[in-house]
């Protein structure tokens, strides 16, 4: 196993292990690794020490009241049994209502009613989201009255890189994005920003202060994760937040004699052993696998004085009575029986999407070698950075071709085209389209148009396309607005691939999304979310699959067996309003 940083102490509460001092401590990683539980514990060991804290989540399905026992906090709410902590939810749909009303309302009745239209479309998209929910923390940041009440603010979803590099292009403070023919219209909410431009100031200056903010990376020794991970942690500190912690969340040290849980174990280890280097000096705090799940104050608080605790001793298991009680889980069909439903069809696009480390590599892979094996032509393609799917054993499958889509290159050849398209320019002309390149929608929309080539080969074949463009990139290319300034961009000609791109995408017989989730609460929760996204693009998912779950195996270590029990809730869930889904068991080998 690698060697990690280890400069936290053992004998202390979580908050004195992480080493966290500072007025504000922002949790985050992908969805379902446990940022909310590790935010929680941080902040009772705050509070359990009489200093008033507050615990914020901006989670649209936050779930901090059911975890401490009391209603959604709209306001900051006290809790009964630990009055020094509060909590308060912020919800970024409520707040990006609020926020787009501040926006259009004022020129309601003052432009035509199309170009109305335009702005809402503009402002229907994920980035209105983020810098609606920013507007919230700004005022947590910024305001003295909080300052005087609270000693400590503990977020639970921080401000993503994507948020702040949005907030870091000084074009989104001049008003051009607003005018200029080129702006790029995920920005164009930008221009609403100007008159909050110093509290945001502040706000951004008060992220990067090492003294006032520390980023609390929350992952899993897994791939995914802790690449993620690697990700946020480079973005977050080219952008000034470099005071970083590192939590590893679900570490099994004993296999009680279980084979699922030595291949758990083994798992791990190959994942920590090549970790990130970005992660490696980070102060790093491992958290045991916990049995069940975590709700109520009394388990959060014994997880906050003893988080390197195991929850369960070698001597315990679960009793067959504890097993009987478990609510029973149906038998869902296999990702083999969906391969043999296609092979029928034969052509097609079937598109897995879902948040970062719910599988998608591994259904699509695994859906791909399915059909080839059936003799179906299949093009199996990807924007995984890392290529995964080209580790495949292609001699032995001659039906199935391998791609990636590199969103670098295409990125860099989609700015090519644009400044290519502009014509002759001033330098001043230039360095504002630069700028406007630079922002992060830039790459969505390249790798939309490189999805797009990929995806007319199913007309005759199955194209099996891992890491879709999301509902947000979707909603943005389908604005009129947006078609003009991010495809055309003033180029006046559209590719034939992109105008047939989107009557495909909802054409049900020719494009079959697949929602890929855990069955995690929060995991289905994005995925629910996702799928009305989805939905409001005009594209209506074919099912889900539910990946990795432990159910399927036949675990009987005391842990990995109770985890499997509690999946029973997220898969009743997720089969709820009639939805198709598929189950894919836990895997050493995802």
């Amino acid at each position: 196993m690698a060697t990690r940083a280890a400069s936290v102490s053992t004998s202390a509460d979580i908050a004195e292990q992480l080493g966290l001092t500072t007025r504000f401590s922002f949790f985050t990683g992908k969805g379902g690794v446990g940022k909310t539980t590790t935010a929680a514990a941080v902040a009772i060991a705050l509070a359990r020490r009489g200093a008033p804290t507050l615990l914020v989540s901006t989670d649209p399905a936050s779930n901090l009241g059911d975890l401490l026992g009391i209603e959604r906090a709209r306001v900051p709410t006290p809790v009964p049994e630990l009055p020094a902590l509060s909590l308060l939810d912020i919800d970024p749909v409520a707040a990006a209502d609020a926020y787009r009303e501040r926006v259009v309302g004022p020129v309601r009745g003052l432009l035509p009613d199309a170009a109305i239209r335009q702005m809402e479309e503009q402002l229907s998209g994920a980035c209105t989201v983020e810098i609606a929910a920013f507007d919230e923390f700004t005022a947590l940041l910024t305001d003295p009255a909080l300052s005087e009440r609270f000693a400590h603010i503990v977020f639970d979803t921080a401000p993503t890189g994507h948020t702040l590099r949005l907030l870091a292009l000084p074009t989104a403070w001049t008003g051009f994005l607003d005018t200029a023919q080129h702006g790029a219209s995920c920005l164009g909410p930008m221009a609403g920003l100007e008159k909050q431009r110093e509290r945001y100031a502040e706000a951004v200056a008060a992220l990067a202060d090492r003294a006032r903010t520390t980023v609390v990376l929350v992952t899993r020794a897994e791939t995914s994760p802790l690449a993620e991970a690697a990700r946020a942690s480079h973005e977050l500190a080219a952008l000034g937040m470099r005071a970083q912690r590192l939590v590893i969340n679900a570490m099994l040290d004993a296999d009680h004699g279980d084979a699922v849980a030595r291949q758990w174990i083994a798992r791990q280890r190959a994942a920590l052993h090549d970790m990130p280097a970005a992660l490696r000096p980070l102060p790093t705090l491992e958290l045991p696998v916990r049995a069940g799940s975590l709700t109520g104050l009394a388990p959060l608080t014994a997880l906050a004085l003893a988080p390197t605790q195991p929850p369960l001793e070698d001597s315990d298991a679960l009793t067959a009575a504890d097993a009987s009680a478990a609510p029973s889980i149906p038998e869902l069909p296999s990702i083999e029986a969906l391969a043999a439903e296609l092979a029928a069809i034969g052509h097609g696009a079937v598109l897995t999407m879902g948040k970062g480390g719910v599988g998608k590599t591994r259904v699509a892979t695994t859906l791909a070698v399915a059909l080839a094996e059936r003799g179906v032509r299949v093009h199996l393609s990807t924007t995984d950075p890392a290529g995964r799917a080209f580790e495949l054993p292609l001699e032995t499958l001659p039906t199935l071709r391998v791609s990636r889509i590199d969103p670098v290159v295409e990125t860099a050849r989609y700015a090519d085209e644009v400044l290519g398209a502009a014509g002759t320019l001033s330098p001043e002309e230039r360095a504002l389209i630069e700028e406007d390149l630079r922002s992060p929608c830039t790459e969505e929309i390249a790798v939309f148009k490189a999805f797009a080539r990929v995806l007319a080969e199913a007309t005759h074949d199955i194209v099996v396309l891992d890491t879709a463009p999301t509902g947000h990139t979707i909603l943005l290319l389908d604005a009129a607005q947006a078609y003009h300034r991010d495809v055309l961009r003033g180029s006046g000609t559209m590719p034939a691939e992109v105008t047939a791109l989107l009557p495909r995408l909802r054409d049900p017989s020719f494009t079959r999304v697949l929602v890929v989730a855990l069955a995690e609460a929060t995991p289905v929760a994005e995925a629910e979310r996702l799928e009305l996204d989805l939905v409001r693009a005009g594209i209506h998912p074919f099912g889900w699959v539910l990946n990795s779950l432990l159910s399927r195996t036949d675990t009987r270590h005391p842990a990995l067996q109770a985890r499997a029990a509690g999946e029973a809730v997220h898969v009743a869930r997720a089969c709820a309003n009639g939805r198709r889904v598929w189950a894919m068991p836990w895997s050493a080998h995802p």
